[in-house]
Protein backbone atom coordinates (compact mmCIF):
# COMPACT_ATOMS: atom_id res chain seq x y z
CA UNK A 1 0.00 0.00 0.00
CA UNK A 2 1.52 3.38 -0.73
CA UNK A 3 1.37 6.22 1.59
CA UNK A 4 -0.75 7.71 -0.53
CA UNK A 5 -3.60 5.16 -0.66
CA UNK A 6 -3.84 5.34 3.17
CA UNK A 7 -7.42 6.39 4.47
CA UNK A 8 -7.97 10.15 5.88
CA UNK A 9 -8.33 9.83 9.45
CA UNK A 10 -10.63 11.99 10.79
CA UNK A 11 -9.10 14.80 13.49
CA UNK A 12 -11.38 16.68 16.34
CA UNK A 13 -10.74 20.10 18.14
CA UNK A 14 -12.32 18.76 21.08
CA UNK A 15 -13.97 16.62 22.87
CA UNK A 16 -17.43 17.78 22.15
CA UNK A 17 -17.14 17.00 18.57
CA UNK A 18 -16.67 13.46 19.10
CA UNK A 19 -18.94 11.32 18.11
CA UNK A 20 -21.27 9.37 20.48
CA UNK A 21 -19.89 6.17 22.38
CA UNK A 22 -21.52 3.08 23.80
CA UNK A 23 -21.21 2.87 27.78
CA UNK A 24 -20.61 -0.76 29.26
CA UNK A 25 -23.58 -0.97 31.87
CA UNK A 26 -22.70 -3.25 34.90
CA UNK A 27 -24.08 -6.99 34.39
CA UNK A 28 -26.51 -8.04 36.66
CA UNK A 29 -26.37 -11.10 38.99
CA UNK A 30 -23.51 -12.64 40.79
CA UNK A 31 -21.52 -13.23 37.78
CA UNK A 32 -20.84 -9.51 37.62
CA UNK A 33 -19.84 -8.14 41.24
CA UNK A 34 -17.02 -7.22 42.67
CA UNK A 35 -16.72 -9.39 45.14
CA UNK A 36 -14.77 -8.98 47.85
CA UNK A 37 -11.27 -8.91 45.90
CA UNK A 38 -11.64 -4.93 45.16
CA UNK A 39 -8.40 -3.08 46.88
CA UNK A 40 -9.42 0.58 46.42
CA UNK A 41 -12.52 1.85 45.64
CA UNK A 42 -13.31 6.05 44.39
CA UNK A 43 -14.76 8.47 46.61
CA UNK A 44 -15.55 11.67 45.29
CA UNK A 45 -15.87 15.29 46.95
CA UNK A 46 -18.72 16.70 45.76
CA UNK A 47 -17.86 20.31 46.73
CA UNK A 48 -14.80 19.99 44.08
CA UNK A 49 -16.88 18.03 41.36
CA UNK A 50 -17.92 20.60 38.07
CA UNK A 51 -20.00 17.86 36.32
CA UNK A 52 -17.77 17.11 33.37
CA UNK A 53 -19.28 13.68 33.92
CA UNK A 54 -15.70 11.88 32.36
CA UNK A 55 -15.74 9.57 35.35
CA UNK A 56 -18.88 8.82 33.88
CA UNK A 57 -17.66 8.47 30.35
CA UNK A 58 -14.64 6.61 31.17
CA UNK A 59 -15.73 4.02 33.24
CA UNK A 60 -14.97 0.33 31.59
CA UNK A 61 -17.67 -1.05 33.88
CA UNK A 62 -20.47 1.25 34.07
CA UNK A 63 -20.85 1.96 37.26
CA UNK A 64 -21.00 5.57 38.21
CA UNK A 65 -24.37 6.94 38.62
CA UNK A 66 -25.29 10.32 37.89
CA UNK A 67 -28.64 11.54 39.64
CA UNK A 68 -30.85 13.36 36.97
CA UNK A 69 -32.18 15.84 39.37
CA UNK A 70 -29.33 17.22 41.11
CA UNK A 71 -26.76 15.93 38.62
CA UNK A 72 -24.23 14.64 41.56
CA UNK A 73 -22.25 11.76 40.78
CA UNK A 74 -21.90 8.47 42.57
CA UNK A 75 -21.02 4.72 42.46
CA UNK A 76 -22.60 1.48 42.70
CA UNK A 77 -19.64 -0.30 44.61
CA UNK A 78 -21.43 -3.78 44.36
CA UNK A 79 -19.70 -3.84 40.30
CA UNK A 80 -17.19 -1.22 40.44
CA UNK A 81 -14.09 -2.60 39.90
CA UNK A 82 -11.89 -0.09 41.27
CA UNK A 83 -9.80 0.65 38.50
CA UNK A 84 -9.20 4.26 38.84
CA UNK A 85 -9.54 5.29 35.37
CA UNK A 86 -12.27 7.96 36.50
CA UNK A 87 -9.57 9.04 39.41
CA UNK A 88 -7.33 9.81 36.72
CA UNK A 89 -9.84 11.31 34.24
CA UNK A 90 -11.25 13.94 36.98
CA UNK A 91 -9.79 17.27 35.29
CA UNK A 92 -10.58 18.35 38.98
CA UNK A 93 -8.78 15.42 40.76
CA UNK A 94 -11.78 15.24 43.03
CA UNK A 95 -12.06 11.45 42.78
CA UNK A 96 -9.53 9.74 45.60
CA UNK A 97 -8.93 6.04 45.57
CA UNK A 98 -9.12 4.90 49.04
CA UNK A 99 -8.06 1.80 50.52
CA UNK A 100 -10.38 -1.07 51.07
CA UNK A 101 -10.61 -1.89 54.83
Amino acid sequence: MCQDDRPEVQCWNSYWELPPASVSLPVKGCAGKTGEWRTFKPVIDQSQCIQCYFCYMYCPEGTVLVDDETGLVSYDYEYCKGCGICAEMCPKKCIEMVREA
